[in-house]
Protein backbone atom coordinates (compact mmCIF):
# COMPACT_ATOMS: atom_id res chain seq x y z
CA UNK A 1 0.00 0.00 0.00
CA UNK A 2 1.76 3.21 -1.11
CA UNK A 3 1.96 6.16 1.67
CA UNK A 4 0.17 9.53 1.54
CA UNK A 5 2.21 12.03 -0.73
CA UNK A 6 2.56 15.42 0.51
CA UNK A 7 0.14 16.78 -1.09
CA UNK A 8 -2.26 14.40 -0.04
CA UNK A 9 -0.95 14.97 4.22
CA UNK A 10 -1.40 18.92 3.67
CA UNK A 11 -4.93 18.28 2.27
CA UNK A 12 -5.63 16.24 5.16
CA UNK A 13 -4.46 18.71 7.47
CA UNK A 14 -6.27 21.89 5.91
CA UNK A 15 -9.31 19.40 5.86
CA UNK A 16 -9.90 18.69 9.44
CA UNK A 17 -8.43 22.94 10.03
CA UNK A 18 -11.38 23.67 8.20
CA UNK A 19 -13.57 21.04 10.58
CA UNK A 20 -12.49 22.35 13.15
CA UNK A 21 -13.46 26.25 12.15
CA UNK A 22 -16.66 24.76 11.05
CA UNK A 23 -17.15 23.71 14.77
CA UNK A 24 -16.02 26.60 16.56
CA UNK A 25 -17.96 28.76 14.03
CA UNK A 26 -21.59 26.47 14.72
CA UNK A 27 -20.98 26.74 18.68
CA UNK A 28 -19.75 31.14 18.44
CA UNK A 29 -23.31 31.39 16.25
CA UNK A 30 -25.28 29.10 18.87
CA UNK A 31 -23.65 30.77 21.81
CA UNK A 32 -24.46 34.13 20.24
CA UNK A 33 -28.19 33.54 19.24
CA UNK A 34 -28.90 32.02 23.34
CA UNK A 35 -27.42 35.38 24.76
CA UNK A 36 -29.21 37.91 22.46
CA UNK A 37 -32.52 35.72 23.00
CA UNK A 38 -32.10 35.51 27.01
CA UNK A 39 -31.18 38.97 26.80
CA UNK A 40 -34.39 40.27 25.46
CA UNK A 41 -36.54 37.83 27.60
CA UNK A 42 -37.75 36.18 24.51
CA UNK A 43 -38.66 32.85 24.81
CA UNK A 44 -37.84 29.69 21.96
CA UNK A 45 -41.02 28.99 21.29
CA UNK A 46 -41.44 33.02 20.58
CA UNK A 47 -38.53 33.52 18.85
CA UNK A 48 -40.09 30.45 16.65
CA UNK A 49 -43.00 32.25 15.80
CA UNK A 50 -41.01 35.48 14.98
CA UNK A 51 -38.70 34.00 12.69
CA UNK A 52 -40.46 31.34 11.57
CA UNK A 53 -37.82 28.42 12.22
CA UNK A 54 -38.78 25.66 14.16
CA UNK A 55 -38.26 25.54 18.02
CA UNK A 56 -36.38 22.23 17.19
CA UNK A 57 -34.03 23.54 14.56
CA UNK A 58 -33.65 26.90 17.10
CA UNK A 59 -32.75 24.14 20.10
CA UNK A 60 -29.73 22.29 18.04
CA UNK A 61 -28.97 26.10 16.49
CA UNK A 62 -28.46 27.21 20.11
CA UNK A 63 -26.32 23.92 21.66
CA UNK A 64 -24.14 23.86 18.92
CA UNK A 65 -25.49 20.94 17.16
CA UNK A 66 -27.40 22.47 14.06
CA UNK A 67 -25.70 23.06 10.23
CA UNK A 68 -28.05 26.06 9.93
CA UNK A 69 -28.39 27.49 6.02
CA UNK A 70 -27.57 31.42 5.89
CA UNK A 71 -31.51 32.14 4.86
CA UNK A 72 -32.74 30.31 8.01
CA UNK A 73 -29.76 32.27 10.40
CA UNK A 74 -31.29 35.86 8.55
CA UNK A 75 -34.42 35.03 9.94
CA UNK A 76 -33.15 34.31 13.30
CA UNK A 77 -31.01 37.53 13.32
CA UNK A 78 -33.76 39.71 11.59
CA UNK A 79 -36.19 38.55 14.23
CA UNK A 80 -33.29 39.38 17.29
CA UNK A 81 -32.69 42.53 15.51
CA UNK A 82 -29.64 41.98 14.60
CA UNK A 83 -27.26 41.56 11.53
CA UNK A 84 -25.48 38.20 10.68
CA UNK A 85 -22.14 39.88 10.82
CA UNK A 86 -22.45 40.10 14.81
CA UNK A 87 -23.43 36.24 15.24
CA UNK A 88 -20.81 34.78 12.99
CA UNK A 89 -17.98 37.22 13.33
CA UNK A 90 -15.23 36.83 15.10
CA UNK A 91 -15.34 39.99 17.68
CA UNK A 92 -17.98 39.68 20.34
CA UNK A 93 -20.66 41.83 19.60
CA UNK A 94 -21.10 42.55 23.22
CA UNK A 95 -17.62 44.03 24.47
CA UNK A 96 -16.35 44.86 19.96
CA UNK A 97 -15.68 48.63 19.93
CA UNK A 98 -15.10 48.31 16.53
CA UNK A 99 -18.85 46.09 16.06
CA UNK A 100 -20.21 49.29 17.77
CA UNK A 101 -18.96 52.04 16.22
CA UNK A 102 -19.92 49.97 12.63
CA UNK A 103 -23.36 49.81 14.20
CA UNK A 104 -23.80 53.31 15.75
CA UNK A 105 -22.46 54.37 12.26
CA UNK A 106 -24.55 52.22 10.37
CA UNK A 107 -27.86 53.80 12.03
CA UNK A 108 -26.58 57.56 11.77
CA UNK A 109 -28.07 59.81 9.00
CA UNK A 110 -25.89 60.50 6.17
CA UNK A 111 -24.42 64.47 8.08
CA UNK A 112 -23.35 62.36 11.19
CA UNK A 113 -21.46 59.42 9.13
CA UNK A 114 -19.83 62.35 6.85
CA UNK A 115 -18.35 64.26 9.90
CA UNK A 116 -17.57 61.19 11.32
CA UNK A 117 -15.40 59.94 8.29
CA UNK A 118 -14.26 63.73 8.40
CA UNK A 119 -12.72 63.35 12.10
CA UNK A 120 -11.15 60.19 10.80
CA UNK A 121 -9.78 61.03 7.70
CA UNK A 122 -8.45 64.02 9.21
CA UNK A 123 -5.85 61.51 10.94
CA UNK A 124 -4.92 59.86 7.17
CA UNK A 125 -2.04 60.56 5.49
CA UNK A 126 -2.24 63.38 3.24
CA UNK A 127 -2.77 61.02 0.01
CA UNK A 128 -6.49 60.85 0.91
CA UNK A 129 -6.91 63.20 -2.27
CA UNK A 130 -4.62 61.25 -4.28
CA UNK A 131 -4.53 63.04 -7.38
CA UNK A 132 -7.97 63.70 -7.81
CA UNK A 133 -9.38 67.10 -8.92
CA UNK A 134 -13.00 68.22 -8.50
CA UNK A 135 -14.53 71.14 -10.27
CA UNK A 136 -17.35 72.63 -8.42
CA UNK A 137 -19.48 75.44 -9.41
CA UNK A 138 -22.58 77.11 -11.41
CA UNK A 139 -23.48 75.96 -14.75
CA UNK A 140 -21.61 78.07 -17.31
CA UNK A 141 -18.08 78.19 -15.07
CA UNK A 142 -16.53 76.34 -17.58
CA UNK A 143 -15.88 73.51 -15.43
CA UNK A 144 -16.61 70.72 -18.47
CA UNK A 145 -15.15 72.86 -20.97
CA UNK A 146 -12.02 73.74 -19.34
CA UNK A 147 -11.92 70.03 -17.24
CA UNK A 148 -12.11 68.54 -20.63
CA UNK A 149 -9.34 70.13 -22.28
CA UNK A 150 -6.92 70.90 -19.12
CA UNK A 151 -6.84 66.61 -19.21
CA UNK A 152 -6.18 66.29 -22.29
CA UNK A 153 -3.37 68.73 -22.34
CA UNK A 154 -1.84 66.81 -19.23
CA UNK A 155 -2.80 63.43 -19.60
CA UNK A 156 -5.51 62.96 -17.12
CA UNK A 157 -8.59 61.24 -17.09
CA UNK A 158 -11.62 63.13 -17.65
CA UNK A 159 -14.88 62.78 -16.13
CA UNK A 160 -18.39 64.73 -15.92
CA UNK A 161 -20.05 62.98 -12.30
CA UNK A 162 -23.74 63.47 -14.82
CA UNK A 163 -22.25 61.32 -17.00
CA UNK A 164 -21.35 58.60 -14.25
CA UNK A 165 -25.09 58.69 -12.85
CA UNK A 166 -26.95 58.67 -16.14
CA UNK A 167 -24.81 55.47 -16.59
CA UNK A 168 -25.92 53.84 -13.26
CA UNK A 169 -29.53 54.91 -13.59
CA UNK A 170 -29.64 53.38 -17.21
CA UNK A 171 -31.00 56.72 -18.49
CA UNK A 172 -30.17 60.83 -18.96
CA UNK A 173 -29.81 62.65 -15.73
CA UNK A 174 -33.46 65.04 -17.21
CA UNK A 175 -35.60 61.21 -16.93
CA UNK A 176 -34.04 60.15 -13.43
CA UNK A 177 -34.77 63.76 -12.07
CA UNK A 178 -38.47 63.30 -13.68
CA UNK A 179 -39.06 59.89 -12.39
CA UNK A 180 -37.03 59.60 -8.82
CA UNK A 181 -36.87 63.43 -7.74
CA UNK A 182 -34.19 65.07 -6.75
CA UNK A 183 -33.74 62.84 -3.48
CA UNK A 184 -32.92 59.88 -6.17
CA UNK A 185 -30.79 61.61 -7.83
CA UNK A 186 -28.78 62.69 -5.20
CA UNK A 187 -28.36 59.09 -4.07
CA UNK A 188 -27.22 57.62 -7.21
CA UNK A 189 -24.45 61.22 -7.54
CA UNK A 190 -23.62 59.90 -4.08
CA UNK A 191 -23.21 56.26 -5.58
CA UNK A 192 -21.67 57.69 -8.70
CA UNK A 193 -19.09 60.13 -6.66
CA UNK A 194 -18.10 56.61 -4.56
CA UNK A 195 -17.56 54.40 -7.88
CA UNK A 196 -15.19 57.29 -9.24
CA UNK A 197 -13.23 57.33 -5.93
CA UNK A 198 -12.89 53.43 -5.97
CA UNK A 199 -11.63 53.08 -10.03
CA UNK A 200 -9.54 56.88 -10.19
CA UNK A 201 -6.10 58.32 -8.24
CA UNK A 202 -5.53 60.51 -10.95
CA UNK A 203 -8.50 62.14 -12.10
CA UNK A 204 -10.17 65.57 -12.97
CA UNK A 205 -13.92 65.41 -12.22
CA UNK A 206 -16.41 67.84 -13.21
CA UNK A 207 -19.97 68.12 -11.31
CA UNK A 208 -23.43 69.64 -10.60
CA UNK A 209 -23.70 73.33 -9.55
CA UNK A 210 -25.99 71.85 -6.42
CA UNK A 211 -24.11 69.47 -5.60
CA UNK A 212 -22.39 71.59 -3.02
CA UNK A 213 -25.72 71.85 -1.23
CA UNK A 214 -25.99 67.98 -0.42
CA UNK A 215 -23.78 68.13 2.63
CA UNK A 216 -22.67 65.05 3.15
CA UNK A 217 -21.32 64.56 -0.71
CA UNK A 218 -19.58 67.65 -0.84
CA UNK A 219 -17.82 66.40 2.55
CA UNK A 220 -16.87 63.35 1.02
CA UNK A 221 -15.82 65.80 -2.20
CA UNK A 222 -13.44 68.18 0.42
CA UNK A 223 -12.03 64.91 1.51
CA UNK A 224 -11.12 63.10 -1.61
CA UNK A 225 -10.51 65.29 -4.10
CA UNK A 226 -8.71 68.40 -4.40
CA UNK A 227 -11.43 70.70 -5.35
CA UNK A 228 -11.43 74.05 -7.14
CA UNK A 229 -14.41 76.40 -7.37
CA UNK A 230 -14.34 77.89 -11.10
CA UNK A 231 -16.80 80.99 -11.26
CA UNK A 232 -17.76 83.30 -13.26
CA UNK A 233 -19.85 86.46 -12.90
CA UNK A 234 -23.43 85.97 -13.15
CA UNK A 235 -24.00 87.60 -16.32
CA UNK A 236 -21.51 85.66 -18.09
CA UNK A 237 -22.61 82.12 -16.49
CA UNK A 238 -26.25 83.17 -18.41
CA UNK A 239 -24.96 84.13 -21.75
CA UNK A 240 -22.35 80.80 -21.48
CA UNK A 241 -25.55 78.31 -21.08
CA UNK A 242 -27.74 80.22 -23.55
CA UNK A 243 -24.27 79.86 -26.30
CA UNK A 244 -24.53 76.34 -25.30
CA UNK A 245 -28.10 75.68 -26.52
CA UNK A 246 -29.65 75.25 -23.30
CA UNK A 247 -32.83 77.16 -23.32
CA UNK A 248 -33.94 76.86 -20.00
CA UNK A 249 -32.70 80.17 -18.45
CA UNK A 250 -34.33 81.68 -20.63
CA UNK A 251 -37.91 80.91 -19.08
CA UNK A 252 -39.59 83.70 -16.52
CA UNK A 253 -36.83 86.25 -17.96
CA UNK A 254 -36.14 88.42 -16.46
CA UNK A 255 -37.37 87.09 -13.06
CA UNK A 256 -34.29 84.14 -14.42
CA UNK A 257 -31.16 86.60 -13.75
CA UNK A 258 -32.28 87.64 -10.03
CA UNK A 259 -32.62 83.64 -9.36
CA UNK A 260 -29.27 82.79 -10.73
CA UNK A 261 -28.08 85.74 -8.68
CA UNK A 262 -29.90 84.14 -5.74
CA UNK A 263 -28.73 80.78 -6.06
CA UNK A 264 -24.78 82.34 -6.61
CA UNK A 265 -24.88 83.73 -3.58
CA UNK A 266 -26.80 81.20 -1.45
CA UNK A 267 -24.20 78.80 -2.35
CA UNK A 268 -21.44 81.24 -2.35
CA UNK A 269 -19.75 79.76 1.18
CA UNK A 270 -20.15 76.68 0.10
CA UNK A 271 -17.84 76.98 -3.17
CA UNK A 272 -15.34 79.05 -0.49
CA UNK A 273 -14.98 75.92 0.79
CA UNK A 274 -13.16 74.69 -2.44
CA UNK A 275 -9.20 74.15 -1.77
CA UNK A 276 -8.91 76.61 -4.57
CA UNK A 277 -10.64 79.24 -6.74
CA UNK A 278 -10.82 80.23 -10.54
CA UNK A 279 -12.18 82.94 -11.87
CA UNK A 280 -12.52 82.72 -15.58
CA UNK A 281 -14.51 86.28 -15.81
CA UNK A 282 -13.89 88.06 -18.48
CA UNK A 283 -11.32 85.86 -19.91
CA UNK A 284 -11.23 84.00 -23.67
CA UNK A 285 -10.81 80.10 -23.33
CA UNK A 286 -7.18 79.97 -24.27
CA UNK A 287 -6.76 82.53 -21.20
CA UNK A 288 -8.84 79.95 -18.83
CA UNK A 289 -7.40 77.37 -19.67
CA UNK A 290 -3.84 78.09 -19.60
CA UNK A 291 -4.91 79.66 -15.74
CA UNK A 292 -6.46 76.29 -15.25
CA UNK A 293 -3.23 74.25 -15.68
CA UNK A 294 -1.00 76.71 -13.67
CA UNK A 295 -3.25 76.65 -10.89
CA UNK A 296 -2.92 72.61 -11.33
CA UNK A 297 0.43 73.20 -11.21
CA UNK A 298 1.43 75.97 -8.44
CA UNK A 299 -0.87 74.23 -6.07
CA UNK A 300 0.30 70.23 -6.47
CA UNK A 301 -2.71 68.67 -6.62
CA UNK A 302 -1.65 66.44 -9.94
CA UNK A 303 1.69 65.83 -8.34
Amino acid sequence: MSKAGPLTQDMATRGAEADRAVEALLARVGERVRRAREARHIPRRVLSEMSGVSPRYLAQLETGEGNISIGLLTKVACALDLSVERLVGEDDPWSSEVLRMSELFRRADRGMQARVLAMLEAQAPEGARAQRVCLVGLRGAGKSTLGRLAGEALGVPFLELNAEIARIGGMPVAEIMALYGAEGYRELEAEALEGVISAHERIILAVGGGLVAESATYERVLERFHTVWVKASPEEHMARVRAQGDLRPMAGQPEAMQQLRTILRAREVLYERAHAQLDTSGAGLDESLEAMKALLADEGFLD
